[in-house]
């Protein structure tokens, strides 16, 4: 289980096995990496603007991390229990069969990893770039495409290469965001602890219950990217220990630093005035320290949307990679390179699709509701794979098992379908755009299966 060298001819590449070079604090820094990177500082404007109360402010982001906390711990079990390169796409296969399977892998590629790319790629080249460089519509796409590339290239050239990138980023990230809120506390002057009370709630209603769905979908996909450590599992040296501690440990961490994060962003300004800013942590450092400080969080953040978008290019090929060898998707896919022992050909498809949606889609709101959309489709369907695997395989070796089940995974299981559901009645247009994407998988399945069999 720990070998770190390629099986198979090296002339046949669709042969070549990927090796187990990731340690525990790899898999943790894949998790940080990866959930850290622009949401926490452009969606609290959205939740602010959505529920209002700075007490529902907290229970979003509190909902969005236990959920997210809850579907790690499925998660868990059953990557240590198959620890094999595609995580979420072998869970789907081993409970549901193989058309589940390609219908998230399919997804995955066209909706939900290549749309988060291209979501942390318009954020960077619009949204925070441009504070220090005027820059072009023309010249903003020049640098997507450059900054994409970038990521491709680190990549492909080997998962230790990946790795040390995402374990640079994450480090620059999570310290940027621990001072951020630390130099609040100690220097915010006329800040005020009861911002984080008033204005009360309003009172129960069907609205409020909406736009908390809503405002919990943003919360999401600020914490989108702890499921990402699975799909590089059969890189994961002891798997067995590594995938649940680094899920696990990783997820706790996301979740106390967004929420002191939010304590931080509402000890300087009221809900109502965080609604109305996009660049939040930079606005809170401005206030406290001055325009050196907002520059500096600014810069910051460039690193930390690179971290989140190294994270899908260092774990998603590996389920386009794993798709390719049962043979359902482009069979190039499953090449693994010989020399630098990763599945190239799968990144480079990643990027190319990636760099298509940024081009063509400039609208970060709608990006982020069809990558949760599609997302948490599967999600639900993924985590009930627990239970199925309990009932199915019985005798499958479960080194983890899921803390609290069977009502974590439910709990999980029914917000799942209420997120889904909610967005397809708030948000109709950009969710079935994302159902769209999943049913025009089925001819594209009944053909790769045909030819592989």
């Amino acid at each position: 289980m720990n070998d770190t060298r390629p099986s198979g001819s090296v002339s046949d590449k669709s042969r070549i096995e990927l090796p187990r070079v990731l340690g525990l604090w790899d898999v943790v820094a894949i998790v940080v990496g990866g959930v850290i990177g622009s949401g926490i500082f452009l969606v609290p404007a959205d939740i602010a603007r959505g529920v209002g109360a700075p007490l529902l402010i907290f229970a979003v982001w509190i909902a969005g991390g236990l959920l997210s906390y809850f579907g790690a711990l499925s998660f868990s079990e059953m990557s240590a229990a198959m620890p094999r390169a595609g995580g979420m796409y072998n869970f789907l296969r081993e409970a549901f069969g193989p058309l589940p399977a390609f219908l998230f892998g399919w997804t995955l590629f066209l909706v939900i990893d290549s749309g988060a790319i291209a979501t942390l790629t318009v954020a960077f080249v619009s949204n925070y770039l441009p504070y220090f460089v005027k820059i072009s519509p023309l010249g903003q796409k020049i640098v997507a495409a450059v900054f994409i590339l970038f990521l491709v290239v680190v990549n492909y050239v080997g998962v230790r290469w990946g790795a040390n990138l995402q374990n640079v980023l994450t480090i620059i990230k999570f310290v940027a965001l621990a001072a951020v809120c630390i130099i609040v506390f100690i220097f915010a002057k006329d800040a005020s602890a009861s911002n984080w009370i008033r204005p009360l709630p309003s009172g129960l209603s069907g609205s409020m219950f909406g736009a908390f769905g809503v405002a919990l979908v943003a919360s999401l996909w600020a914490y989108k990217g702890w499921e990402g450590a699975t799909y590089s599992a059969g890189e994961v040296k002891r798997p067995e220990r590594n995938l649940p501690m680094g899920l696990l440990i990783g997820t706790m961490a996301c979740v106390i630093i967004y929420a002191v994060a939010n304590m931080a962003y509402l000890y300087v300004f009221p809900a109502s005035q965080i609604a109305l800013s996009p660049r939040i942590a930079s606005d809170v450092m401005n206030v406290v320290v001055g325009p050196l400080g907002a520059s500096i969080i600014s810069f910051i953040i460039l690193f930390s949307i690179m971290g989140a978008a190294n994270q899908n290019f260092l774990c998603s090929p590996r389920v386009y990679f794993a798709m390719a060898r049962d043979g359902l998707f482009f069979k190039r896919i499953a090449d693994a390179h010989p020399r630098f022992l990763t599945p190239h050909f799968s990144i480079i498809a990643l990027g190319l699709w990636s760099l298509v949606l940024t081009l063509l889609l400039e609208t970060f709101q709608a990006l982020f509701t069809y990558v949760i959309f599609g997302q948490w489709l599967f999600f639900g369907l993924t985590v009930g794979a627990v239970i199925v695997l309990r009932k199915k395989r019985p005798d499958l070796p479960r080194p983890y098992k899921t803390w609290g089940y069977p009502v974590t995974p439910i709990i999980f299981m029914l917000a799942a379908l209420f997120i889904s559901f909610n967005s397809l009645v708030q948000k109709p247009k950009e969710s079935l755009f994302g159902l769209l994407i999943i049913f025009l998988g089925l001819p594209a399945y009944l053909y790769w299966k045909r030819r592989s069999g």
